[in-house]
């Protein structure tokens, strides 16, 4: 995978200068601190001695802020610039992973991960950033490029999380410095990110200009635009799959951890790996064969294969009573979520007019902020009351 990565970013530094690249760079670094942290979660909330459900809320919180603040970001940036959004939001995340990195109880965990979330707007912002500075036709392929970025962070971030905590460890001799350690290194990677960005993004808006009538009413009734949305031939139906498809991943993976741990005995460095593993088929089919199939089978064609094989290995799971069965449905599960995001949320951007790419993407991901919101509580209650002693 990392062979096709070199590949295809190789292809992409020989465009001069191509604000893909630049963003494509800022994406990366920061999945990288965002897949430290999210599977050192779970594990460091056991230790504060959190049951499932305190984990799938403490999962939900990121989530439940980042709905509220998604839609805010994205119309800010239809306003000022993509720029400036994700510079602030980048200067955001510093702050939130150095609140995680010292955080003593449980509470100051759920405050770190709320301030983390308000602040992950960028997301929102630089999916319009790529609809800016893609055509219609190659704007599915943009998305994939984003993904296979998204793809990378989760391969680099859990094995660099996974080293930091044993280093962190083996200086301070105690697993607190180590927890520390590894959200430190989150910290430094966002900080290295902002300087970078903030010397290298250029700005993908032509033109700036004043919020319209539709961000103001965004503003004033979040839900009320929402619903608007929803309602809007194509677009809408495609918004509600991208709601339902990251609702049903939310309600999985949040306890995917402690289902590891409980019944296989993984602890954080297995489970790192298994993290990464997904993440390496999310480069390959995102970055890869998303963008080689697309022309051949279209958007519609390659969302309904993804849906496909994503809803076979979710049911997949539940039958996983070995390593190497859970291993072949999640591999299953990474392909089939790999084929579908691009071209759903391309789809989505093809539907939408031009002053309005920030204010929709906005939207949409708020829609999958609100799937995972639901889910991890969903996931938790069950695995609580379930799973957990089937």
């Amino acid at each position: 995978s990392l062979i096709l990565h070199r590949k295809m970013w190789c292809k992409a530094v020989k465009q001069k200068k191509s604000p893909l690249v630049i963003i494509f760079i800022t994406v990366f670094i920061d999945l990288i601190g965002f897949g430290i942290i999210i599977p050192l979660s779970p594990y460091l909330a056991r230790q504060f001695h959190a049951s499932a459900v305190e984990i799938g809320w403490l999962m939900a919180i990121y989530s439940l802020t980042q709905f509220l603040f998604s839609p805010f970001w994205g119309s800010m940036s239809d306003r000022i610039g993509r720029r400036p959004v994700i510079l602030i939001c980048l200067l955001g995340g510093l702050l939130s992973y150095l609140m995680f990195a010292f955080a003593t109880t449980l509470s100051f965990l759920f405050v770190a991960r709320a301030l983390a979330g308000a602040f992950g707007g960028n997301i929102s912002t630089t999916h319009a950033y790529i609809a800016d500075v893609t055509t219609k036709e190659n704007r599915s392929k943009g998305m994939g490029l984003l993904g296979a970025a998204f793809g990378l962070g989760f391969i680099f971030g859990p094995l660099m999380g996974g080293l930091l905590s044993i280093v962190g460890e083996q200086i301070g001799q105690a697993p607190p410095f180590g927890k520390s350690f590894s959200s430190l290194g989150a910290a430094a990677l966002c900080l290295g990110n902002f300087i970078f960005a903030y010397f290298k993004l250029p700005e993908s808006r032509n033109t700036l200009h004043p919020a319209s009538e539709n961000e103001s009413a965004l503003r004033t009734n979040r839900f009320r635009r929402i619903f608007q949305e929803l309602v809007r031939p194509l677009s809408g139906q495609l918004m509600i799959i991208f709601f339902l498809s990251g609702l049903a991943m939310a309600q999985m993976e949040s306890m995917l951890f402690p289902y590891m741990y409980d019944h296989f005995g993984w602890g954080m460095e297995k489970a790192s790996y298994g993290f990464a593993y997904v993440g390496v088929l999310m480069v390959v089919t995102q970055g890869y064969f998303v963008r080689k199939w697309m022309p051949r089978l279209g958007e519609t064609r390659t969302l309904m294969i993804g849906l496909v094989l994503f809803a076979i290995s979710l049911a997949g799971i539940a039958f996983s009573q070995t390593i190497f069965f859970m291993g072949i449905v999640m591999t299953i599960l990474a392909v089939g979520n790999g084929l579908m995001r691009p071209p759903n949320l391309g789809l989505i951007s093809q539907l939408t007019s031009s002053d309005e790419q920030g204010l929709v993407m906005g939207v949409t991901n708020s829609l999958a902020s609100l799937g995972r919101i639901l889910g991890p509580i969903i996931g938790g209650i069950f695995y609580e009351q379930l799973a957990k002693n089937s």
